[in-house]
Parts: C-alpha cells; structure tokens; sequence
C-alpha cells in the first residue's frame, strides 16, 4: 500500500494505492478533506469483433451512507441513479473520453464510488483527478494527465473549491478540466457576469488544475507501468490508394453544399454507397472479398477522414460552411407566441432546421419536486425537462426514458434560467418547462434555453429579463483556427470545440465547453465569447420583437393561489388532528392547502370564489374572538333557553332567549344572523346578542327562593352546552 498527503486550497488532500480493490485494473482511494471516494478502472483486455468506437461507460455512485442517511422509499436502498449521479458522471466523462487512443476499442469502465461526502468538498469535481490518476497507473492506454476544479467568485475573488455558503454568495458556480497545456471542459452557470469575468476565471481554474496535475506527475513517477499496446492495423498501401481513386472530392464537395439537412444526408449516402460499390466491381477481385469485409470498417475510417478534411479545409481556406453560412452568420430565426391551445404557456422557437416547443406549466405549492439524494434534501419549484424524440432526425428509435443526454442538456437550459426566477414570494407557483425537440441540425439546448423564455413569459411568469443560447464552434488546421458561430450538427461533430453561453443583455448566465484538442488559448477564447455575445444580443433582439414583457395575466386554465400568514402556534389549529381539519377545507373548497413552519399558508384551486372561501375559513379558524365586535354567524344549534351561534370556523357562543328578538323555536339551524359579542370567559365559551336588540326594562328583581337551585342548574347545563358545542374545549 502507498499513500501520498497534500495540503491544497486550504484542505488536507490524501491519495492512497494499493489497500482497496487490488483486482481492479486501476484504483484509487481520494479522500479531501471530509469526502472519499474509490475510483476503479477497468477494461476488457480484447475488443469485440466489429467494434469501431470507444465503448466508455462512467458511473458515479452515490451512497446515502456517505451522508449518514437511509434511502427513503419501501426497498430502503440505493436504486437508479439520481439526476445529480448521471450529470456527475458526464463530469468525469467528457475529460477523460479524448484521451484514450484512436484505436483502442475495449470496453472500459470507470467508477467513482462515495464513501463519505461533505457538499463543500465537491468531490465529483475530484473524481475528474482520481480517474486520470487510476487511468495512468493502470495497464490501459491512456493519453495524458487531467483534473478539475471548482470555482467560485466572491467580492472580486476568485475561489478554488468553495464551500456552500460561499457559492450561495457566489457570481459564478463552473467546474473546469484540463491538462498542462489547456482547458479541455467548462460546465457551470453564473449571475449575469461579463465575458471579461468568465476569461479571468478560466484563466484562474487552470492555474488550480496544473496544481492538482503536479500531485498526480509526482505519484505516477512512483510507478513502472507497463501499458497494454493498442493493435494499429496495417494494410497493404495499394489497397487504401485503390479506395481513394475512387473518392471525387469535386463531387464530394457539391453534395456537401446541397442546401437541407434531409437532402444534404441523402446526396452524402448515394455519393457514399456509390463508392463503396464501385470499388466492389472494380477490386473486389483483386482484394478478396474476405479481406475486404475484415478491413472495410477501415475503409470507413478513411472516408470519414477525407470527408473531414474537406469540410474543415472549405471553412479554413474559403470561408464556405455546409449550410453556405459566413462564418459568423446566425441561421434564420423565427418566435412564435402562445401556439397551443389551453397550455399555461407556450412558443415555438426554430433556428434554421432546429426547432424546440417549449411548454410551460405553473402548478400549485405542492407540486414542487422533493429531491432526495446525497447531494441534497430539498423542495425544487423550478424544473427543466428537455425531449429529444427520434423523429427529430428522422430516425426510427425505440422511445425509451430520457438518457443522460438529454437529462444533461435539460439541466444546462435549467441552470441558464435558475437564477432569474422569481422567488416564491412573488411568484408563489411551482414552474415545469419542457421542450420538446421537434427538429434537430445543431444546438437544441440552445433552442431549449430560448424556447423556454418565450414560453414563461407567455405563461406570465413575471421575468424581469429574455435568456438566450448560442453553441460555438472551432476548427483547428495546421497553424489557422477559425470560430464558428451557431454551429450546425456536422460542424459539432467534425470539429473541435462545442462551446455553449447563454445570458441576457446583461450577462453570461451559464456555460458549457468540451473541447477534443489542447490548442485553446486565452485569444481563442476571448474570440468565442466576443462572438458569442454579438450573436447572443441579435437572438434576444428578435426573442424581444416577439414578446417584450410577460403577459399581464395568467392563463383561466391556471390554478389561482392566494397567500396568508398566520401565527406559528395556530398553525396546528388549521391542520387538526391527524390533518382532519385541513383535509375537510380541500373537500369542501376542492382546494390544496400547504402550511409551512413559518406559518405561510398557500391556498390553491381552480375556481378563484372556492379558493377565497378556503382563506376566509382559515382566517376565522385562526382570528381570536374580540368583544363588542358585530359578527354575521349561522345557528348550529337550537334549545329551549337560546341558539348557539358558530360566529368564527369551530367556534360557537350562546345567544341566550333574554338576548334576542325572536324565540329560539321561531329560528332554524343554518339560518345567518347578525350577532355581538357581550362577554368571553374563554375563546370556546363567550356570550352573544343579537345586533341591535335591547333588552326591555324590566322590574327589581324578587329575593331568592327555593327555586333558585333549579335555576343554577340550568346555568350549569348551559355552560356544558357551550363546551360541547365547541368541541368540548
């Protein structure tokens, strides 16, 4: 067993080898300050036949042990991953994935178990350090040294792994990964900052990141790791020079400038199919068509790469997209407001051939998300749900639930709007967006993000601000770079960053970057977010033209909530036993009612008339009987000697026959009349008159006679007529 101990950002930092999961390929036990976690690596040591990609899978395993906690639920243990799990491990994925050979197709996995978490260690972030860590001291081909960082921005100070009460202070909330040589991932959001803000922080996480890769350099030079080689297959010269003869790159080309993705695709499959077929005519004689079954996915490969070569050359050298776009050119842009029907909310925003419906639902209190995993215990009121259907693209798929991409790309449109929302005190609905992906040729997380302000504000959600997206792109080609702007599908694949800010007029809102090469400098990123900013602010521009503010007034089909507050110590009065009382105000108004510790109460209902008789309810459940005040009351009860009258919900006093107008017999139970109150023993037991009446002179009472007995027990009746009739108080 090895171990190594740092002090870094503040905190003691221990790595140890070799004492957990010695079978694994590679294992690596982190621990940082409070947290712990065990990363193991491992790979199958052959390929599968016919596998021609990287099957990488990452997992990030959460222990609610690590927290001191038992899962909730009837199994009482951990089950399918939270949402919180799966962006954690597309954390650790998307640095890692680029550096594992070209031809290196085994299978790996990559697990990051948590033993013991504390929030302020972030320890997904360090999950980035520990797999790169166990990557290279394990027999699997792996190219380079990664990390990660988190940061935050306080007072102009920028801070490596901050803690929790630092971040809810924080501009900017980014995890960064990177090597030496350059930032390689950026995934966070921020509160409206400047590009300026966003460069000094990159700048900052790689400062931090080459602190952490020095600790893994000096560890890996303690170990003789002998790698497993990764096969390159070599074929015979003639037999690639064969297949390129038959590759007409003029012809190539002109499929590649046919305007329309559909019809795009279908030129660069007939051009594609015609010259595999070709070759099969011509040399399928000469190859053996055993050989060239065996090496055609290598065929593959090298169409791919001329194909690559020449969209990326057209950009470089002729300032010529596919879509024949300028370089810094947005596709065209159409918003539309409130196009479907009975919906709280909705748009449709459609950038050239990407477009996103975005829904927008505005649910009662109770319709909040209880989120219960490691990383927190809380109630989310706002919620981000992104589709992506087959039919988008014109594929036939098997529906299935929501993957991590499209749990990923949900959660960076969330975090691009998250912290413009009203607060619940203004706005006291629980907010649902989804959209639906109905088109897709480049950046539909960025379509989500704008569908999704257009669609708030024709719900009427009262934003005070538009959020936009933008996806840029780079093309690195010898010793030229160029940035594109609003990148297409293909631009995304056969290029070298995706690279995607959202914000305002104001500011960066949230951000996201992967990048496949070390090349991006500082200038390289300056350049993308000046760009991005320009297209930013033209995008807002017409999201603006299509609807300014946010509706004056909310959707019929919206539930109507009202709020009141009411003292702490009678909250138990709403509730009653067992929730008897709050159950019977839902019955009766059709209504949800939730109260929290504070003593808020949220009423919630279709019909806005069943919903002020609810709060009127609970106010006069809750308001103290006050003396010489005039109530309008309704008879629950009718005796002999007067009637009880229920002035306040649960509450009844005594309108005793010397009191009023009329004989008790001459009333009936639920007849309203109009009482005041004359004298209060106790809140559940109070005298009344009826208003206005006066009693008529009467002459000096006569002394006491044996009579008098009976009549004290008539007093004694009627107070425990009183006490009954108010619940026996």
């Amino acid at each position: 067993m090895k171990f190594w101990e740092k002090e870094i950002f503040g905190r003691k930092l221990r790595i140890e080898n070799g004492k957990m999961a010695k079978q694994s390929h590679g294992s690596i036990l982190l621990t940082f300050n409070e947290s712990t976690i065990l990363l193991t690596v491992n790979a199958s040591e052959t390929a599968k036949p016919g596998t021609d990609f990287l099957p990488l899978t990452v997992d990030f395993k959460e222990k609610f042990y690590a927290i001191g906690k038992i899962p909730g639920g009837f199994v009482k243990r951990e089950g399918r991953p939270s949402e919180e799990a799966i962006l954690s491990s597309r954390l650790i994925d998307r640095p890692i994935r680029p550096l594992f050979p070209k031809d290196f197709h085994n299978e790996i996995q990559v697990i990051s178990t948590v033993f013991s978490m504390l929030n302020d260690d972030s320890i997904e972030t360090w999950s980035i350090a520990a797999a790169s860590l166990a990557l290279n001291i394990s027999p699997i081909p792996f190219n380079g040294v990664v990390a990660g960082v988190r940061v935050g921005l306080i007072d102009g100070e920028y801070i490596a792994f901050p803690t929790q009460e630092q971040l809810s202070k924080s501009e900017i909330d980014i995890v960064v990964a990177g090597s030496k040589e350059a930032i390689t991932m950026v995934e966070g959001e921020a509160h409206e900052v400047s590009e300026e803000i966003m460069v000094e922080a990159l700048n900052f996480s790689h400062k931090a990141i080459k602190e952490i890769i020095s600790i893994q350099e000096e560890i890996i030079s303690e170990f003789n790791i002998e790698k497993w080689e990764v096969e390159v297959p070599e074929y015979p010269e003639e037999f690639i020079n064969d297949f390129k003869s038959l590759i007409n790159k003029e012809t190539l080309f002109e499929a590649l400038m046919v305007e329309g993705k559909k019809n795009k695709d279908k030129k660069l499959k007939e051009f594609k199919d015609s010259v595999f077929e070709k070759f099969e005519e011509l040399y399928l004689d000469k190859w053996t068509e055993e050989f060239y079954l065996e090496k055609k996915s290598y065929l593959k490969e090298t169409y791919e790469e001329i194909f690559k070569k020449l969209m990326r050359r057209s950009i470089v050298d002729d300032n010529k997209r596919a879509d024949g776009r300028k370089i810094d050119e947005i596709r065209p842009i159409t918003c539309e407001i409130g196009v479907i029907p009975r919906v709280h909310g909705s748009a449709l925003f459609t950038r050239g051939e990407t477009q996103s419906l975005g829904i927008t639902t505005l649910g009662a209190p109770m319709d909040v998300q209880m989120v219960d995993t490691i990383f927190s215990d809380e109630d989310k009121r706002f919620m981000l749900h992104y589709n992506f259907p087959p039919f988008s693209t014109g594929e036939v798929r098997p529906l299935r639930g929501p993957g991590r991409r499209e749990i990923g790309h949900g959660h960076l449109a969330e975090r691009s709007h998250k912290n413009l929302i009203p607060s619940e005190s203004e706005f006291p609905y629980t907010i649902r967006v989804v959209s639906e992906i109905l088109e897709s040729n480049g950046s539909s997380s960025m379509a989500t993000v704008c569908s999704a302000s257009l669609s708030m504000m024709d719900a009427g959600i009262p934003l005070k601000k538009h959020v936009a997206g933008v996806a840029m792109g780079l093309i690195f080609e010898e010793d030229k770079n160029v940035v594109l702007t609003d990148i297409l599908g293909i631009e995304d694949h056969l290029g070298d960053m995706d690279f995607k800010v959202t914000g305002t007029r104001e500011g960066i809102t949230a951000f996201q970057m992967d990048v496949k090469v070390d090349k991006v400098n500082e200038e390289i990123m300056r350049e993308a977010l000046d760009r991005a900013k320009i297209a930013r602010l033209k995008i807002l521009n017409l999201m603006y033209d299509a609807i300014s503010e946010p509706r004056p007034e909310l959707s019929p089909f919206v539930p109507k909530i009202k709020t009141i507050t009411i003292p702490v110590n009678k909250i138990g009065d709403v509730i009653g036993p067992g929730g008897r009382i709050i159950k019977k105000i839902n019955e009766t108004y059709n209504t949800e009612t939730s109260i929290d510790d504070e003593g808020i109460v949220k009423v919630s209902g279709m019909a806005e008339d069943m919903v002020d008789k609810a709060i009127k309810y609970i106010t006069g459940l809750v308001s103290e009987i006050e003396k010489g005040k005039v109530y309008e009351g309704k008879i629950k009860r009718v005796e002999k000697y007067g009637v009880f009258v229920e002035v306040l919900p649960g509450k009844s006093g005594l309108l005793h026959i010397s009191n009023m107008s009329k004989k008790p017999t001459e009333l009936k139970i639920d007849d309203k009349i109009n009482v005041e109150v004359i004298s209060i023993e106790s809140q559940s037991k109070f005298q009344l008159k009826e208003e206005g009446y006066e009693k008529p002179k009467r002459a000096p009472r006569p002394e006491k006679t044996s009579n008098d007995k009976n009549d004290s027990n008539n007093d004694e009746k009627k107070d425990k007529d009183i006490e009954k009739e108010n619940g026996g108080n």
